[in-house]
């Protein structure tokens, strides 16, 4: 007779071996240089001690000569037992015990010494905090970053302890607000926006982060303003702006925007005169949105004909031809066209190897793209003013770096002062 039971001893082990696989990963290594790692740390402190005592344990203060006598020399303090520490760093979490002492004061009194290595109330290393905060940083969500790190904090560290050291960042995070933009070289912006949700009110709320990079002269992009706001208007954009202007940015000498009529006006306010490229990939996507979906693949071979000619002649003469066509063919692509203005071709003022870097504000679509990738695994932030920081610190920390403009080289070159020829 057949056996129905399909359940074997051996599939039982492999199946309990794979839920404690890593749990099982011994390695004596790192047992040894965990082992190791409370006795250093104690005599780490020890040595500490034994410096502001200017003596070591046991050992008695000498006596000094005073005339025909002898008297024992100032004595800076004296010793009273130890207490227990725990400590969380790269080689685990250690149970440690610190020296305690009382140092004598000018006054007559005394006070109890401090370790300058291990602070007051300090729980785990800076090290430590900074792969915490990089484990968030990467895109993993605050219960994730415990599982993450279980194997090398031994399940030390929880949702509440990575909220506490994302916290730590924040007085980073208000000195970078906070500095001084005067002596920034800048000579070129790129503004633009972008949606995320965040938790207002114990409500899903969606906002806008304002983001504003500069190009210092020698082509290298830095971040320069992130601000969570209600939308794009123009005094959420204004607000931006006078914040960069207070704190002693310079005139830039050439802008590159989204199109978004809040911040256009925003920059006639402040900058009126500084020559404004408008993306052309965002007017690309505003040519498509007027017409069906049959005729995009035409729009777009035309306007990327126009868009990417190698000279200004060409563009002039390609738009023209655009224009003419798509008033018989379809007229809300012609006139979706000429709402741009010449500021749609404002990169033609520039030398050629600069147009690639200037027609667009992929620079920050780029970064926007990369950050909504890291918080994916979190639908919802925790704050708008969350969303601004992490924002920046992933560029602060290294997780995302960005490099010199295409055709940096040529920056010094003032643009031109005659626009396109838009007659059609």
């Amino acid at each position: 007779m057949t056996s129905l039971s399909t359940t074997t001893f051996l599939r039982h082990s492999e199946t309990d071996a794979t839920g404690h696989l890593i749990d099982n990963w011994f390695d004596p290594i790192e047992a040894g240089l965990r082992d190791r790692a409370r006795e250093f740390l104690e005599a780490m402190f020890e040595a500490e001690l034994d410096g502001v005592l200017a003596r070591s344990r046991y050992v008695r203060r000498g006596k000094r000569s005073d005339g025909d006598s002898e008297v024992s020399a100032g004595v800076a303090g004296h010793r009273h037992g130890h207490r227990s520490r725990t400590l969380l760093g790269t080689f685990g979490k250690v149970r440690i015990t610190v020296p305690r002492a009382r140092l004598n004061t000018p006054h007559g009194k005394t006070s109890e010494w401090k370790s300058q290595a291990l602070g007051a109330y300090q729980r785990r290393t800076l090290a430590a905090d900074a792969l915490i905060a990089g484990c968030y940083l990467a895109g993993t969500n605050t219960r994730r970053v415990r599982r993450a790190l279980s194997a090398l904090f031994g399940g030390a560290v929880g949702k509440d302890t990575v909220s506490r050291v994302w916290r730590k960042v924040k007085s980073d995070w208000d000195a970078w607000n906070a500095r001084s933009l005067a002596e920034e070289p800048i000579v070129r912006l790129i503004l633009d926006g972008t949606v995320v949700r965040v938790r207002l009110d114990r409500k899903a709320t969606a906002i806008s982060l304002l983001v504003v990079i500069g190009v210092r002269a020698d082509g290298q992009k830095v971040l320069l303003a992130a601000k969570s706001m209600g939308g794009e208007s123009t005094e959420a954009w204004r607000t931006v702006l006078d914040d960069l202007i207070r704190r002693g940015l310079r005139r830039p000498e050439f802008l590159i925007v989204d199109g978004a009529p809040g911040l256009e006006n925003a920059i006639a306010a402040v900058w009126d005169g500084v020559p404004v490229q408008r993306c052309t990939v965002h007017k690309h996507r505003n040519l498509l949105a007027h017409a069906p979906e049959r005729l995009h693949d035409e729009i777009t071979a035309d306007y990327n004909d126009m868009i990417y000619a190698a000279t200004r002649e060409e563009i002039e003469a390609r738009r023209k031809a655009l224009v003419r066509k798509w008033r018989l063919k379809h007229r809300a692509v012609a006139d979706s066209l000429q709402e741009a203005g010449d500021r749609l071709f404002t990169f033609t003022r520039l030398p050629p190897s600069q147009w690639r870097s200037a027609r667009t504000t992929n620079a920050i679509e780029r970064l926007h793209e990369e950050f909504k990738r890291r918080i994916k695994t979190q639908t919802v932030l925790p704050s708008a003013d969350t969303a601004a920081m992490l924002f920046w610190a992933l560029l602060a920390s290294g997780q995302i770096n960005m490099r010199k403009v295409d055709g940096w080289q040529t920056l010094a070159t003032k643009p031109i002062g005659q626009p396109i020829d838009l007659a059609a």
